[in-house]
């Protein structure tokens, strides 16, 4: 058993093998490395076939078309294009925007921007165990409300959000529904077809593909208009520019085939894991799980271990890799505000811990976990810490 075990899946997740062997046959002189946009030999022909490909595997997992679905960077890009790029090409219609306080930075960050640009963004505080309701963002629509972001499950606490029933608000106003989906995509059911969503964001590396790739879907139908942030060229329906990365594409398309391909059998093996692990760790005394246990994604768990010191309790387990919040903020040595917002005390707070397995995880290792983390609580109280 290699240690420290990788309990930390919701920050980042290694490369399937499978992803990366695709990946190496767009790279090298004798594999598909041309530039998608050269229209004018079979190098660039190939390149492009490859990266359409790719964009039908991803679109075939959430629902979309595959002409809706356009590349970036990574589901923080994907967030800025979608927010600026929303705001700034509807601001005729109003500048007011709502989002919510426990969002990614990403979302958050450039909400903060707009602010600076005239727009006004009224951020919504979610219930005790992480909900925002329907209800909650139905008050807080006004006449000239553009845009609202709202993200479908909490990167820190794995809690699932009503993604229908807003999307349903906002279509009703002629209002742009903004999803940033990327701790949800692969671990829960997405049919865009269905579903009244405008714009959604999500990554490669969350799914076990490449870093440095994602993706954003924009709608067709009705169409949706956001001005471009990152100018150069016509790439992508002129949304994107910038020369296709073939490889990371490639990457990011076969990690979302194989997501599709295995979604019936993993997700049920890692809630059975998930359960495991909470079924045991809820036998300490004064432990407690940060959201709702039940509607919550089924490879995360936010848990708060009560008269025990948050940096005594993480030297303490050394052997796991595990974190105290989002990779984005981990290194602001504060309590992560997702779980501030939700009424968690700041002691508390800095006491949580976010378990989050993943593909690779075996229950030999959450049984190793378990008794880790019992002996870690048991000795720290013993002492004092």
């Amino acid at each position: 058993m290699k240690l420290p075990i990788y309990l930390d899946y919701s920050s980042t997740t290694p490369v399937d093998l499978r992803v990366a062997e695709k990946m190496m046959q767009h790279l090298t002189i004798n594999t598909i490395f041309g530039n998608p946009a050269s229209r004018d030999h079979r190098y660039g022909w190939e390149a492009e076939e490859s990266v359409d490909v790719s964009r039908h595997y991803i679109a075939d997992l959430i629902g979309a078309d595959s002409r809706e679905i356009i590349f970036t960077s990574g589901a923080t890009e994907s967030d800025n294009l979608a927010l600026k790029g929303a705001a700034h090409a509807n601001c005729g219609k109003g500048r007011h925007i709502i989002t919510s306080v426990t969002e990614h930075k990403a979302v958050l960050d450039s909400c903060l921007q707009l602010e600076k640009e005239g727009f006004i963004v009224t951020r919504l505080t979610p219930s005790s165990n992480g909900i925002i309701t329907p209800q909650k963002l139905s008050d807080a629509l006004r006449e000239d409300t553009i845009l609202v972001s709202l993200m479908h499950v909490n990167n820190e606490t794995g809690v699932i959000q009503d993604i229908t029933e807003f999307g349903k608000i906002c279509r009703l106003r002629g209002i742009l529904f903004h999803v940033d989906a990327t701790q949800s995509v692969g671990k829960l059911s997405i049919d865009l077809k269905t579903l009244p969503v405008d714009l959604m964001s999500f990554s490669a590396h969350k799914l076990y593909g490449p870093k440095g790739i994602g993706a954003l879907f924009v709608r067709r139908m009705p169409q949706v208009l956001i001005e471009p942030q990152i100018h150069g060229g016509q790439n992508e329906r002129g949304m994107r520019s910038g020369t296709l990365p073939v490889h990371q594409i490639v990457g990011m398309g076969e990690a979302y085939r194989l997501a599709g391909e295995l979604f019936a059998s993993e997700i049920p093996r890692l809630q059975s894991m998930r359960d495991f692990f909470w079924k045991e760790i809820r036998e300490i005394e004064g432990v407690t799980v940060n959201g709702i246990f039940d509607q919550s994604v089924s490879n995360v768990i936010n848990i708060s271990f009560n008269d025990v010191d948050g940096e005594s309790l993480m030297i303490a387990l050394k052997d796991l890799a595990v974190s105290r919040g989002s990779a984005c903020t981990s290194a602001v040595l504060q309590p992560s505000y997702v779980l501030r917002a939700m009424g968690v005390k700041e002691e508390v707070a800095h006491s949580s811990i976010r378990f989050s397995i993943g593909r690779f995880t075996t229950h030999e290792e959450i049984e190793f976990a378990v008794s880790v983390v019992k002996t870690a609580i048991v000795q720290l109280r013993d002492i004092g810490y």
